[in-house]
């Protein structure tokens, strides 16, 4: 493993929101601190010339290339209490599950996904649309990315029997057979977030997509938006 610089760090976001929350919380911090936000930017070569102590994933949606998990000390932030909930789309994942708050995990990565060591976890919520629980759990991250320049935590072996998620599909957010009102708004608020398929129907070559969910004295009030859709896109 490649020995880091002890004040260099590098922070990966692929949201919009990962990017304001380093801006306003981890850029000032002590060290050289340095932002990417997209698949292009991050090549070893940078990572290299950066020779960071910690990388820090927020949020990202790409495996990361070997020799840099195994050259750096690579942390991701996994919304799920591994190793319960290892795997793809943990958010709607734990809400199709009934969970209303789950644990947000700091763990080093290795070449499993979300099967590392574990640094340390904190509680976080699971209500609010899907946008307001990953900002919740981007400003939890930056708080435990402080810890990180403070504690210098050493990541222990998961234990326990694994459970793995699986990533969902786009066409998984059509609307299907929600047995309550409580589960289509919980159905609704999961996909309710930039960059995500929201809810959806489709009908009569329309398709109806749903977001802004509340609930209330027994019904449902919703942002719905129509757009028209070729007999080709209806049949997904």
């Amino acid at each position: 493993m490649t020995s880091g610089l002890a004040n260099a760090y590098l922070v990966l976001g692929c949201k919009p929101w990962n990017r304001r929350i380093y801006e306003e919380t981890l850029a000032g911090l002590p060290g050289e601190w340095q932002f990417i936000g997209s698949r292009e930017e991050f090549v070893p070569d940078l990572v290299r010339k950066i020779a960071p102590r910690y990388i820090f994933f927020l949020h990202w949606s790409w495996k990361v290339p070997s020799e840099i998990v195994s050259d750096y000390e690579c942390v991701c932030f996994h919304m799920t209490d591994v190793p319960y909930g290892r795997g793809g789309s943990p958010l709607q994942n734990l809400i199709l599950r009934g969970h209303r708050e789950t644990k947000l995990t700091a763990l080093r990565m290795n070449g499993e996904f979300d099967a590392g060591p574990v640094y340390f976890k904190e509680i976080l919520s699971l209500e609010g649309n899907a946008e307001e629980i990953y900002l919740r759990a981007a400003r939890l991250s930056a708080s435990m990315i402080k810890r990180f320049l403070k504690e210098k935590p050493v990541a222990v072996p998961q234990h326990g029997e694994a459970v793995n998620f699986t990533r969902r599909k786009p066409e998984e957010s059509r609307i299907g057979r929600q047995g309550s009102l409580e589960e289509l708004h919980d159905f609704i608020r999961m996909l309710d977030a930039e960059g995500y398929p929201r809810a959806f129907l489709e009908q009569a070559g329309f398709r109806w997509e749903f977001s802004r969910s509340t609930l209330s004295e027994g019904r449902i009030v919703a942002d719905v938006k129509i757009v028209k859709v070729s007999e080709e896109g209806s049949k997904r």
